[in-house]
């Protein structure tokens, strides 16, 4: 028997929960959604993809070390436990800052998603400086899409090699050039170096791949600049212990199919026959990132990156956050760290927001240390002061990388594989398609 209404009663119902969009599921939009799991808040995260990357292990895509799916999990399942976090596959293309509503687009489809606080963390991508026609002949490596192709063509070279006749096509088969001497390059030149004398090594019949020359072209005066003089000669050293040729002060200015061409650091052009390439060399901000800027009158740095007050919000928008790779601030790198920290920050203030406390605070970073793997067991690692180098720094890039890979079985499949590979010789994710393969181009 129901109770009747008690008179003079009304029923007031409760007010709409605070909407928060997150655009991107990169490290800054993941971890503000995260830190946001448990707010008074409904959040709806817009991305362009269905996965959340671990970029830093990318490259370990493209030499077949890894598959895509240890480093790139479905983002809907890493939030499944959230109920009031809601993932929506669609790129973003717009904001409108004065109706506080959130353009996107799906297949054809464009839908309008409102906000009461934004986050955006659509990072950034390759940059060619002005030499767009170079992305069809070197990818980047900042996509799933570019690693697969990438790891297509350097299996697909040695595969083109073994049948090839004439020596000198063969010789270009067995070249590659990696253009970039951050950490990226770096590691994307030292495992194809591993790949070629060890895992490869007994497969072919024709070719031997410890023949393959491995270039590495790098603009400034050292590599992982960012990293201090010390770790860079020891970087340098290790790379040509493995037999990667390091050209530093060594500016690409042109590629075709068939090589590139550098200018030395003594001025001289040279022409390296190389079939297959990969680009490292630079980064700009996502597209949104200046129209965000545009919109807002918010300056912009010279990558594109949006200038953001201390707290990481819009200029003349608080209820705007912008983190990760995209917002520029304090000279603050571009690493997965300043990311995770940014977006759990805006979340923090949101949060904070929503509980109807209106303030603000500075965002305050704290530096972890940063750090690149070479080869195996020899790697560098910055923290602080401290350098370390060598195995002690492998074995803490090893813990670091698996204590932030997402989910309990990609760590334990992450760690079988890099087994194999470390300990054996072995590769598990050797697998390319025709399509991969057409991408490698005609035989010479």
């Amino acid at each position: 028997m129901t109770k009747p209404p008690i008179l003079g009663a009304r029923h007031h119902p409760a007010p709409p929960a605070h909407r928060v969009v997150i655009v991107g599921s990169g490290f800054g939009g993941l971890f503000a959604a995260r830190a946001l799991r448990r707010s008074p808040v409904a959040v709806t995260m817009i991305a362009d993809t269905n996965h959340h990357l671990f970029q830093p292990l990318l490259y370990q895509v493209a030499t077949g070390i890894l598959s895509q799916g240890e480093i790139a999990p479905a983002t809907r399942d890493v939030l499944r436990r959230y109920p009031n976090i809601r993932v929506v596959l669609g790129e973003a293309l717009d904001v409108d800052l004065e109706h506080r509503t959130v353009t996107a687009t799906r297949l054809g489809r464009t839908f309008d998603t409102p906000y009461d606080s934004l986050i955006v963390a659509t990072g950034v991508r390759t940059s060619y400086f002005g030499h767009d026609g170079f992305r069809h002949w070197a990818p980047g490596m900042k996509t799933v899409d570019e690693a697969l192709e990438l790891r297509g063509r350097i299996f697909g070279a040695f595969e083109t090699a073994e049948t090839e006749v004439d020596p000198v096509a063969r010789a270009a088969w067995l070249t590659f050039a990696v253009v970039g001497g951050g950490p990226t390059g770096v590691e994307m030149a030292g495992q194809i170096a591993e790949l070629s004398h060890r895992a490869l090594r007994r497969d072919f019949r024709v070719i031997d791949p410890a023949t393959a020359r491995v270039l590495l072209f790098e603009g400034a005066s050292g590599l992982l600049t960012s990293f201090g003089p010390r770790l860079s000669k020891v970087t340098e050293r290790d790379l040509r212990r493995l037999g990667v040729e390091v050209h530093t002060g060594a500016m690409v200015t042109d590629m075709d199919e068939h090589g590139v061409e550098v200018r030395m650091a003594d001025g001289t052009v040279q022409r390296f026959g190389a079939r297959t390439k990969m680009w490292a060399a630079g980064m700009e901000a996502s597209p949104l990132g200046r129209l965000l800027a545009e919109a807002s009158g918010a300056g912009v740095d010279r990558m594109g990156r949006v200038e953001v007050e201390p707290d990481c919000s819009l200029p003349g928008h608080p209820e705007v956050f912008v983190v990760g790779d995209l917002m520029a601030l304090d000279d603050l790198p571009g690493v997965a760290e300043v990311a995770m920290q940014t977006g759990r920050h805006a979340a923090r203030l949101i949060t904070a927001r929503a509980g109807g406390d209106p303030g603000s605070a500075p965002f305050r970073y704290r530096d972890l240390g940063t750090l690149a793997a070479i080869s195996r067991f020899r790697a560098v690692a910055r923290l602080g002061r401290l350098s370390v180098w060598g195995f002690p720094g492998w074995v803490l890039w090893l813990v670091v990388h698996l204590a932030f890979l997402t989910g309990f079985k990609n760590r334990f499949t992450a760690v079988l594989h890099w087994a194999i590979s470390f300990i054996g010789r072995g590769r598990s994710e050797r697998t390319i398609t025709s399509r991969q393969t057409d991408r490698v181009g005609p035989v010479a």
